[in-house]
């Protein structure tokens, strides 16, 4: 508990300017003064996997879920002591805590009324709450910092010590020895510590009581530095984002006596604007939460948050075998090891750099989860393996789930190249799945040629289910397939080229 009891001393060092105005805590004592802090939760997802998101979040908070329509947002609610697994959920990629929403906000018909407008708005929103929860929020990032240093210094060298080019070698430098939002999620998810989080959370809100009851010591509170940052999308706004941030900014800083900072901030307040919804909202990440596998990155890196979207398309069930057959860095095994540990992981590509960045990426996970448990760990159920994707030495109908990301043809491969690769994968991905229970989810932005070859191959794939995604800029689809009970029948051509299996 010296722990906790430190990280709520420091969290006491960040208090809210004396000007903001606190909305008053129930009488009915500190231990239940957490329950009511109910507060709305905005959290940016892959295009797409808004709906997966939604799933995760009703499944592991019981809390029901919005959908926005601006796509690649989803809001829910919670009380404050469940911030904490907030972070652990594995599909969203930034949070921020909702000051007020509005569905239809009518916007002025000239600039200058319009950004007037906005700035007497931010005299007038429900600030108390928000910025308890990121005050709360706060100390949790702190509380972790503490905690990694403590622990991380007797296996440093440890993590440093993986195979790479120079720019692998500084990608490990920067995640293992900077505290990100996305390490916040690791420590949260012991159980053992949900105590300890709810005394915590039951401080803090006990001091803000004490504050506007005007029982807190005589010292001056820091004063905090902020931005406002602006997203809007529409073409009925007389004003620009910048425009926006900068009178609505100005507004928020008159109010609380922030002072304004683009680069070196302690509170980021956003203003996201799609056609007439305005949602004010305070982020509770610095950087995106996918940022939380991969040491070693490649030319073209997935996302955690969409290798997670993708893995739970094809839900897996405990035993099944799961293979990525073009692995690349190996963000889609790592990510199923880590959430799917009950099933058994197998990440292969044909690139012999690849298949070490995937080893490497799996070595430093592994060391994470030796520091966060704090004793050697059994390892993962992963494995990297060098291979020809069209000729697995895989025996056949010995898969469950076939997971990847296929080449593009732009940074990888070649568009050309693809009319002849895609049919032979997906050849050999029917061979090796298992006859009417096997599913394949496969990321693919050459759409027009991967149509091509699934056509032919309609007696052993069937299609059921495409999900759209930006990936980049690129709009790319997730096609989600099922192998049909019809057998492999191996052909003269298969017989003639020789064969592992």
């Amino acid at each position: 508990m010296s722990d906790i009891k430190e990280g709520t001393n420091r969290l006491l060092d960040v208090n809210l300017h004396a000007n903001q105005r606190s909305v008053p805590v129930t009488e009915s004592g500190t231990g239940s003064a957490s329950e009511h802090l109910h507060v709305t939760i905005g959290a940016t997802v892959p295009t797409g996997f808004e709906q997966t998101a939604a799933d995760e979040v009703r499944e592991k908070l019981g809390s029901s879920c919005k959908i926005s329509r601006d796509r690649g947002k989803i809001y829910f609610s919670i009380s404050a002591e469940s911030l904490a697994q907030v972070h652990c959920l594995r599909s969203v990629d930034n949070l921020f805590v909702v000051v007020e929403e509005f569905k239809d906000y009518q916007f002025k018909t000239t600039k200058e009324e319009a950004l007037k407008d906005l700035e007497d708005l931010a005299r007038k929103l429900p600030w108390s709450d928000p910025l308890k929860v990121w005050e709360i929020n706060t100390s949790f990032k702190k509380k972790k910092t503490k905690h990694k240093k403590t622990n991380q210094n007797p296996n440093e060298d440890k993590i440093d010590n993986g195979q790479g080019d120079k720019s692998d070698e500084r990608n490990v430098g920067e995640v293992t020895n900077s505290v990100s939002d996305s390490h916040v999620l690791d420590y949260y998810e012991n159980p053992a510590i949900k105590e300890e989080v709810s005394t915590l959370v039951e401080d803090v809100l006990a001091s803000c009581k004490n504050k506007t009851n005007g029982h807190s010591e005589e010292t001056e509170a820091p004063v905090l530095k902020f931005r406002v940052t602006c997203n809007r999308a529409g073409e009925k706004h007389c004003f620009t984002s910048n425009e926006a941030a900068r009178d609505f900014g100005g507004a928020v800083q008159e109010y609380f006596k922030w002072k304004a900072d683009m680069t070196n901030f302690d509170v980021e307040v956003l203003l996201n604007i799609h056609d007439t919804e305005l949602i004010v909202g305070i982020a509770l990440t610095e950087e995106s939460l996918h940022r939380r596998n991969i040491t070693h990155f490649g030319p073209t890196t997935l996302r955690s948050t969409l290798a997670y979207g993708m893995l739970r398309l094809c839900a897996p069930q405990p035993t099944d075998i799961i293979v990525d057959p073009m692995c690349g860095t190996g963000a889609i095994p790592i990510e199923g090891a880590s959430e799917w540990y009950n099933c058994y992981h197998i990440a292969g590509d044909n690139s012999p750099l690849a298949v070490n960045r995937a080893a490497n990426n799996i070595s430093s996970l592994l060391t994470k989860s030796q520091i966060k448990e704090g004793k050697p760990s059994w390892g993962l159920p992963i494995d990297a393996i060098q291979w020809d994707s069209c000729n697995l030495p895989l025996r056949t109908g010995s898969v469950d789930i076939i997971v990847t990301d296929m080449p593009f043809g732009k940074r990888m491969g070649s568009k050309k190249k693809n009319w002849n690769l895609y049919p032979a994968c997906l050849r050999e991905m029917s061979r090796v799945c298992r006859p009417g229970t096997g599913r394949a989810v496969l990321l693919t932005q050459d759409k027009k040629c991967f149509a091509k070859a699934l056509s032919g191959m309609a007696h052993v794939w069937r299609k059921v289910h495409t999900v759209w995604v930006n990936i980049g800029g690129l709009h790319a689809a997730v096609y989600l397939l099922k192998r049909t009970p019809q057998p492999f029948h191996c052909s003269e051509q298969d017989q003639e080229r020789g064969t592992h299996w």
